[in-house]
């Protein structure tokens, strides 16, 4: 292996992988998944592209008036000073915050190398397992099938730890509640509650509408930490008195969300699209 166990974990910071039952009583296997890893990473790219592109046009415009005061008269420069240091002091703001998404994206782009390292050589010990599986069964075959069984253990734990690391540079995604939208569907004085679940963490929060067919939330903004594999989850109940109504659920994947600008998504709850909830994704 071009990457060991030891190498691999020893320079990231790694999550505990995520096990699963095996058909296998007493053992344990990992999942990981290629393809949702890929998708996941190239909108990262994509986003942190976008996130360095913009500081970088920032950075360029305040370059060029920093250059246009010295371009000044000395009397003109002396009564700019202050406004010259303050030019000075963000340019040299956004030149750390550049190094600091540079060394970002080079991070990531390393674990996700280290991944496709791992994935292929995942890969070449199922297609020599399924090679030996064909042949005639001898000692020596039996031997190399317990090695690749070992080796194809050993890559798939390692591909999960890399999962946990590169979930660590995912960012937030802050989600602010914008309303539900029905037409006739909703009523002065209809009590909901909206259910968002990513994962493990979970945001409930209910509204009323009011008389004026505005509506009141008890609250409006929730941060998520984006995971690889979770969807968000949303669920809809109408609240009549002590009974619960379910309006619908819905899944939503969160790979669009990873851009510099804010995300506005409307999501239909009922089949039909009678009932829709208004969401704000910032990351």
């Amino acid at each position: 292996k071009s990457l060991s166990r030891s190498s691999v974990r020893s320079r990231m910071s790694l999550k505990p992988p995520k096990a699963y039952n095996s058909l296998q009583k007493g053992a344990l296997i990992w999942d990981p998944k290629p393809l949702q890893v890929k998708k996941i990473f190239e909108a990262l790219k994509k986003g942190l592209n976008e996130y360095l592109e913009a500081h970088q046009a920032e950075l360029d415009y305040l370059s060029d008036r920093h250059k246009d005061t010295k371009r000044n008269s000395r009397l003109e420069i002396i009564s700019q000073v202050p406004f010259s240091l303050s030019l000075q002091k963000q340019i040299r703001s956004v030149e750390r915050y550049i190094r600091k998404l540079e060394f970002h994206i080079s991070k990531v782009e390393e674990l996700y190398e280290a991944y496709c390292i791992q994935c292929r050589l995942r890969d070449g010990a199922t297609n020599m397992k399924h090679a030996f599986a064909l042949s005639p069964s001898t000692k020596a075959s039996r031997e190399s099938l317990v090695e690749l069984y070992k080796n194809f253990q050993e890559c798939t734990e390692d591909m999960c730890f890399i999962e946990g690391a590169l979930e660590v540079h995912l960012g937030e995604f802050h989600v602010k509640m914008k309303g539900l939208v029905g037409f006739a569907r909703l009523c002065p004085g209809d009590q909901y509650e909206v259910f968002v679940r990513l994962g493990r963490q979970k945001w409930r929060l209910k509204g009323k509408i009011e008389t004026d067919d505005s509506q009141t939330w008890d609250e409006e903004e929730k941060i998520f930490i984006p995971n690889l594999h979770e969807k968000f989850e949303i669920k809809v109940t109408e609240l009549r008195g002590l009974a619960t109504i379910l309006v619908g659920v819905v899944t939503c994947d969160s790979i669009n969300f990873f851009t510099t600008k804010p995300q506005a998504i409307v999501v239909d709850i009922t089949e039909l699209g009678t009932i829709k909830l208004q969401l704000e994704v910032l990351w």
